[in-house]
């Protein structure tokens, strides 16, 4: 009986040891790549630990580090961005919101005065349970194209995102679900997407294919950004026809 009463206590601490070390048996304020990344060129983003290698656009209180992931405080509303800038990549992060909250993923953002107009945003968004998403919903190139389902988990909860950008050729895969497939190379008139539906852009979609950094959008509310990395894709070489 001794013996058990001793090794029971044992096995009560292995548990809570496994248990406590995190995503993929990492700690989980520690990002660390995957072997699979790291043999084919991936690079983290973020530490886990500091914003360095990032700007923000506005206070600097309105982001900050938690638990190995960048916060949106919801002190002031802003942006924050990599230093880098890329051009054909595709990337990699967890999200996760309260309910309600709305933010973005800003990919080849050239002008950091004017966020909007300045790079293509892939909408965040706590639109969970959506029965036909639109262009302003989770996974959404935002005012640009709808998913082509929903996605995206509950508030509260972290959801995986794979956006690839090679040339015009956009991809999203939400939560292991591809959900976006585009080439904008039809998006070629300012203000206008190839329906005849309107969107608000001042530069026509076709346009978006110059290097930029990547940001993350403060829009009032709580949001969360952890496991950020990139990956460096070969430059889009248009087919040649004839």
């Amino acid at each position: 009986m001794k013996r058990a009463a001793l090794i029971l206590p044992l096995i009560g601490l292995a548990i809570i040891a496994a248990s406590s070390y995190g995503r993929a048996g990492q700690a989980p304020d520690t990002p660390r790549l995957r072997k699979d990344e790291a043999d084919t060129g991936w690079k983290l983003l973020f530490d886990g630990k500091s914003l360095d290698g990032w700007g923000i656009l506005g206070a600097k209180e309105g982001w900050a580090v938690e638990d190995g992931a960048i916060a949106c405080t919801v002190k002031h509303g802003n942006y924050i961005y990599t230093n880098e800038s890329f051009k054909d990549f595709s990337f990699r992060c967890e999200f996760k919101t309260d309910r309600k909250v709305k933010s973005g993923i800003f990919l080849r953002w050239d002008d950091l005065q004017d966020p909007v107009n300045g790079g293509m945003e892939i909408q965040i968004l706590d639109s969970f349970g959506r029965v036909k998403p639109d262009k302003h919903d989770c996974g959404a190139l935002y005012d640009i194209l709808a998913p082509s389902m929903d996605a995206v988990r509950p508030a509260g909860e972290w959801n995986d995102i794979e956006i690839t950008c090679q040339g015009p050729i956009v991809r999203v895969i939400l939560n292991h679900q591809q959900i976006v497939d585009v080439d904008l190379t039809a998006w070629d008139t300012p203000g206008m997407n190839p329906d005849g539906s309107k969107n608000k852009f001042k530069r026509a979609y076709n346009t978006m294919v110059q290097a930029g950094r990547i940001g993350f959008q403060d829009h009032g509310g709580r949001v969360f950004y952890r496991d950020v990395r990139i990956k460096t894709l070969p430059e889009f070489q248009a087919p040649v026809h004839g």
